[in-house]
């Protein structure tokens, strides 16, 4: 007999798994379709970002910070350690106990709200009916009222250099170098190249990033970009912008990469090279011709602003939709979807989606620009406050880069938040609070923040922005 559901999700990843969960959690009878598997050859959830994504890549930075702090950070405060090594296999290791520990917990998580995983590739035929093709060959067919794709996505390959899971790996072959590399190249100065290359930088590699356009991160405030560049640069990153990759050969267990940049044709010798491009939207075999399901000219599955398909009751969210490829941009569409479907008014705020660098020092923002604000004709009012003039920072000896607080110059209301610095995440996170609900620059400054705290960057930044800062000197209004 064929089985019959609500809601069948094909993905777990954090998009999928928690609109399942969800969904279940509202009385919907739910299924979750997975096909990957972990390096047992067991079915892992929780998607890129659990596995070979978000979780590994910060377990990998936060120890190979430890390594750099124990290494060339301790004797400022007055601690003495010699002999420092790195276990490569161990850091590794490590990591993997982590991914491994996390996707048993959505397992766990699906047991506790009655979800029915099942396991194999899912594939969307006509009339919400979903194909369900298992390791060995076999397949079911599933009934639902309602389905929520969730494919995900996985790494661009490009055709100068590509892939072979050894000299020349992708994103997640460079979560599991086993010995660091003594030159490893980068293709990419995006959020995936930055921070992979800060892991093995800390870590004692000579690392070089190759980007092939001449802005750094476009999409960050530019003056943000700026003291991320000069920053990163200090740190041992080798950036070159305008870089264009034509070509690369393996030969001897190294790689020699060919690009032009403004001084012509160029070649650098790698040990390993990591491309990080960009990510592609999974639709392979994900829906049948028949299915009624409409991908975009780039290849991304259609949907309106709630997540809905050109096909009633069927749903598409995370990397497969338009929008920024992000762990928690998925969840929250997951949600919204679930709740939809349960006949609630679910809606996102797709203006305040935080955008996270977990570099050290983090590079994190939310809301608009000055740059984009200017473009679009806003006057406004802006208050920055450094972290060298941080009380908590100092005490840290963290005190690089800086808070920035935009507001609309009419009315007050923050219109964006930017910080690079330490706990810059958690800091654009109180930022894309306050502007949730319509937070003007005057609204932050008054109220009462802890000392002494990272988040006082946040609170004088604010008040700078109408001249009122306390810890710093402010500007002049002209």
């Amino acid at each position: 007999m064929t089985q019959k559901f609500d809601v069948v999700v094909i993905g777990a990843g954090p998009g999928g798994y928690v609109a399942a969960i969800k969904a279940a959690q509202l009385g919907l009878k739910t299924a979750c379709i997975e096909k990957y598997q972990d390096k047992e050859g067991k079915i892992a959830l929780g998607g890129t970002c659990l596995n070979v994504g978000c979780i590994p890549s910060k377990a990998l930075l936060d120890s190979s910070y430890k390594y750099h702090e124990a290494h060339a950070g301790f004797a400022i405060h007055g601690i003495e350690a010699k002999g420092v090594t790195i276990d490569v296999p161990a850091m590794v290791a490590r990591k993997n106990g982590i991914v491994k520990n996390l996707t048993g917990g959505v397992s766990t998580l699906f047991k506790a709200n009655g979800v029915t995983l099942l396991e194999g590739h899912g594939k969307l035929l006509a009339n919400k009916q979903v194909e369900v093709t298992a390791g060995d060959g076999t397949t079911q067919v599933v009934e639902a009222t309602n389905v929520i794709l969730a494919s995900g996505s996985k790494p661009i390959d490009i055709p100068p250099a590509l892939v072979n899971h050894d000299t020349i790996v992708d994103s997640t072959g460079a979560l599991d170098f086993q010995a660091v590399p003594k030159k490893l190249g980068v293709i990419g100065a995006g959020v995936i190249g930055l921070e992979l290359g800060s892991v093995w930088a800390r870590l004692g590699a000579e690392v070089t990033v190759l980007e092939a356009l001449d802005k750094f991160l476009p999409a960050a405030d530019d003056q943000v970009a700026k003291e991320a560049l000069k920053i990163l640069s200090k740190q041992g990153l080798n950036i070159r912008l305008g870089a264009r990759v034509t070509g690369s050969e393996v030969k001897k267990k190294q790689v020699t990469v060919n690009f032009t940049d403004a001084d012509g044709e160029q070649k650098m010798v790698f040990d390993k090279l990591i491309v990080s491009v960009g990510r592609r939207p999974v639709t392979t075999d994900l829906l049948a011709a028949d299915s009624g399901v409409n991908l975009d000219e780039r290849g991304f599955i259609f949907v309106d602003d709630y997540c809905a398909t050109s096909v009633p009751g069927v749903y598409a969210i995370g990397d497969v939709v338009r929008g920024a490829m992000l762990a928690h941009k998925a969840s929250e569409e997951g949600v919204m979807v679930a709740e939809r479907i349960a006949g609630h008014k679910a809606q996102m705020n797709y203006d305040l989606i935080p955008s996270v660098i977990y570099t050290h020092p983090e590079i994190a923002w939310v809301g608009k620009t000055e740059q984009v604000l200017k473009a679009e004709g806003v006057a406004v009012n802006v208050g920055t406050f450094p972290f060298a003039a941080s009380g908590r920072a100092m005490a840290a000896n963290d005190t690089v880069g800086f808070v920035k607080v935009i507001a609309d110059a009419k009315t007050d209301r923050v219109l964006g938040v930017h910080v690079i610095g330490p706990a810059a995440a958690e800091l654009v996170q109180q930022g894309a609070i306050g502007m949730e609900f319509g937070t003007s620059a005057e609204d932050l400054g008054m109220m009462v923040f802890s000392h002494p705290t990272m988040s006082e960057a946040l609170h004088e930044a604010a008040l700078a922005v109408n001249g009122h800062a306390i810890h710093i000197a402010n500007r002049k209004k002209r």
